[in-house]
């Protein structure tokens, strides 16, 4: 992929980052850029720090020291949260809502949303619009969540494993959409274990394990002494337990 930095000021930029939980470090001066119209891969194992790292980047957490500014303004603030669309790894608080009665409500939210219906048609929402949210399966889930980080037309999208539990259809067509919204000048971060899916998507990349970016580059640059992208994951990164709750921090 080319790697796309013509925009001076990227959509985003972590610079020292630290977090602490207690006596344990998540984040240990972090600093990472993710530019302006580019797919950005975040990759690492399972409590790498990946998931706290976006949370601080949409202002759920407030790091112990360090900054992050997203689309040129401190993140959590109005301005940087007007501009961006969020998609987690799962969700509780929506569990009694179909769909599309979700999709509508997230749009009234804001002045011009994407068409609802048109969106639920192309990430396959139809399928499945009159089920309850609890009822859905991961895969299912996860485009119901993807759409409610893009009904409200975002600069910059967060994505927490986007793909994770999609049928290869499902997951085919979700990364043709990523494509097109880049092309359209939205910028995106995502975190995944696919290391095909970063190969395909992702026009820059960033391991991280330990709280810390261990290596960056294109996947042209990791790879360019003909190992795969896993095998340079796996050479750069240490296995990591789950915690006691199963959720990666």
């Amino acid at each position: 992929m080319t790697d796309r930095t013509t925009r001076a000021e990227p959509a985003l930029e972590a610079t020292g980052l630290t977090v602490r939980f207690g006596d344990r470090t998540a984040l240990d001066d972090l600093s990472l850029t993710a530019a302006r119209g580019a797919i950005t891969a975040l990759l690492g194992p399972n409590g790498a720090g990946k998931t706290t790292f976006l949370r601080c980047c949409t202002g759920l957490i407030r790091p112990s020291a360090g900054r992050v500014r997203v689309l040129g303004h401190p993140a959590g603030s109005p301005a940087a949260t007007v501009g961006i669309g969020s998609m987690p790894q799962s969700t509780g608080a929506w569990s009694g809502i179909r769909p599309l009665e979700l999709l509508r409500h997230l749009a009234g939210l804001y002045a011009h949303p994407l068409p609802v219906d048109a969106l639920a048609a192309r990430l396959g929402i139809d399928d499945f619009a009159r089920t309850p949210y609890r009822r859905l399966s991961g895969g299912e889930k996860q485009a119901v969540n993807l759409a409610g980080a893009l009904v409200g037309r975002p600069e910059l999208v967060f994505l927490d494993e986007p793909t994770a539990g999609m049928d290869p259809h499902a997951r085919r067509a979700t990364w043709a959409l990523l494509g097109e919204l880049r092309e359209a000048g939205v910028s995106l971060l995502l975190t995944t274990h696919a290391m095909d899916e970063a190969a395909t998507l992702a026009d820059r990349v960033h391991i991280v394990d330990g709280g810390r970016v261990r290596l960056s580059g294109t996947v042209a640059e990791l790879t360019g002494d003909g190992r795969s992208l896993e095998d340079v994951f796996l050479a750069s990164t240490s296995p990591h337990a789950v915690s006691p709750s199963g959720a990666e921090r």
